[in-house]
């Protein structure tokens, strides 16, 4: 698994992991049942505190997208509750992006056309 940190980022390091692990299951490249690497190799190997990524892994537990235990450490989960909106948080990002879309004078058909590109991996 790669993950590439943005220092130039105001998103912090914990969000950073935790948007690229999920775009990862969106897109494939991470499968149900992977097993994800140790919170102090991953934290080695991208050369950050061990605690940021564990609040990464905590954040993505309570999500709902990994399942972990002491023995076998974390894992992509197998299957995922099926929901018919966003979270209120990824409503409100949404929200964020639609608005400076606007802003900048983005219609809406070439907004949306935007979102299906990336909605069927096209980016």
């Amino acid at each position: 698994m790669v993950i590439v940190l943005n220092d130039d980022s105001d998103v912090p390091v914990y969000l950073q992991i935790r948007n690229q692990i999920v775009v990862g299951i969106s897109d494939g490249r991470l499968k149900a049942g992977e097993k994800l690497p140790t919170v102090r190799a991953l934290a080695q190997e991208i050369g950050i505190n061990s605690m940021t990524v564990n609040k990464a892994y905590q954040m993505l537990k309570q999500e709902g997208y990994i399942l972990t235990d002491k023995r076998n450490g974390a894992r992509i989960r197998e299957s995922f509750p099926r929901r018919n909106g966003l979270s209120r948080e990824a409503g409100e990002e949404l929200r964020r992006i639609i608005s400076e879309a606007k802003i900048s004078g983005m219609t809406r058909e070439a907004f949306l056309e935007e979102c299906s590109r990336y909605f069927e991996g096209e980016e």
